[in-house]
């Protein structure tokens, strides 16, 4: 099963969705709130690309991924399973 991470702020609609969709699929995950942590928000700009600094910001393996929009059009594509290591774990 792949590492899952998503920064998050508490009262983020989009947040929630992105959330929803990973616990609909099973995926466990590491949530870093960032509510006025500048110190956490700088992190999580410095491991994604081009300097997004809107939640959520979800990464897979180390991948940036974006945030929920992209995650759902992973999933629209077929393409989020595999990214998450899930085709591997049905097929055993």
């Amino acid at each position: 099963m792949a590492n899952v991470e998503i920064y998050t702020w508490s009262t983020c609609p989009f947040c929630r969705r992105a959330k929803q969709l990973l616990n609909q699929k099973g995926v466990t995950y590491t949530e870093y709130n960032i509510d006025d942590d500048e110190a956490a928000r700088d992190v999580m700009v410095a491991r994604g690309t081009n300097g997004q600094r809107t939640v959520p910001q979800i990464f897979i393996n180390d991948q940036h991924i974006g945030g929920s929009d992209d995650l759902h059009q992973l999933e629209q594509s077929g393409k989020l399973d595999e990214l998450l290591g899930l085709n591997e774990v049905r097929s055993r």
